[in-house]
C-alpha cells in the first residue's frame, strides 16, 4: 500500500490569467486516478495559496457573472468536497488586510466536510517538504 502525495502551491493572483485555477483542475482531477492504482495505493493532494495566491480565495467574486466563466471559488469548494486539504498563508491574508470571513473557508452547500485551513508559512513549507511532487502555479 502506497500514498503519493501531490502539492499543488498557487501563488499569482486570480486575474488577468488562468494559471490559478489550473492548479484547481488539477488538484480535482488528481483525485480520479484510482482507477489506475493497485488496490491500497492512494493519491493525496493538498493545495496551498500563498503570496497574491491568497486573492485567489476571496468569496463573492463575480467571474461567471462578469466572463462567463466557472469561479474559482465553486472550484475551491469542490476541493474541499473531494477532501482535499486547502491552506491559507496566514500572513500573506494579514498582508492584505483580510480575514477568514473575507475568503472561502467552507462548502457546506456541496456536503463537504472538510474546511480551508488558514495557517502560518510554516505550515505550508512544512507541506512542501512532505510531498512526493510539488507544482508551482
Amino acid at each position: 500500500m502506497a500514498t503519493t502525495k501531490l502539492g499543488f502551491v498557487v501563488q499569482r493572483p486570480p486575474y488577468k490569467t488562468e494559471n490559478p485555477k489550473l492548479a484547481l483542475t488539477h488538484a480535482i482531477a488528481s483525485q480520479s486516478v484510482e482507477v489506475y492504482l493497485k488496490d491500497g495505493d492512494l493519491v493525496t493532494a493538498d493545495l496551498a495559496f500563498i503570496g497574491d495566491g491568497v486573492l485567489n480565495c476571496i468569496k463573492n467574486q463575480k467571474s461567471a457573472e462578469h466572463y462567463n466563466i466557472s469561479s474559482t471559488e465553486s472550484h475551491i469548494k469542490n476541493s474541499l468536497l473531494l477532501d482535499l486539504n486547502v491552506l491559507v498563508c496566514k500572513e500573506d491574508l494579514a498582508r492584505f488586510g483580510l480575514s477568514e470571513n473575507d475568503i472561502v473557508m467552507d462548502a457546506e452547500e456541496f456536503g463537504a466536510d472538510m474546511k480551508v485551513k488558514v495557517v502560518p508559512f510554516a505550515e505550508i513549507n512544512k507541506m512542501m517538504e512532505d510531498v512526493h511532487h510539488l507544482l508551482f502555479f
